[in-house]
């Protein structure tokens, strides 16, 4: 991965390839299934605040409480149920923006990868 080594220069991956590592969920949060998250983080502010990165999860319902977040979906898909709002359906192609302090159920129907930008 060109540029992982200087968070500063400017560098591409191709998402389908970047290995990922495990981000164990709280048991709290799995509805059913046994889902599996994993992710990396390919960019930080140096502030903290901001984060660019790859997610994905394996087939499963969890419960989550939303950062500022844009992410488009590279594989896979899920139904986000937003508490008090909308139903939002993904897949491949899709970019989708959450809100902060959204509280959200995902259905994931097949296992969805995803490249984001959380602003904190």
């Amino acid at each position: 991965m060109t540029g992982m080594d200087n968070p500063v220069a400017s560098f591409a991956v191709h998402i389908p390839d970047v290995e990922l590592e495990v981000e164990p969920l709280a048991p709290e949060q799995i509805v059913s299934g046994d889902p599996v998250v994993t992710g990396k983080v390919l960019w930080e502010a140096p502030d903290g605040k901001q984060l660019r990165g790859i997610w994905q999860i394996t087939p499963g319902v969890v419960t989550d409480t939303e950062a500022n977040e844009l992410f488009v979906v590279v594989s896979g898909r899920a139904t986000i149920e937003v508490e008090g709002g909308s139903v939002i359906e993904v897949g491949p192609g899709d970019a989708c923006v959450l809100r902060e302090g959204d509280r959200t159920t995902w259905t994931v129907h097949e296992t969805l990868r995803k490249a984001y930008h959380i602003s904190l």
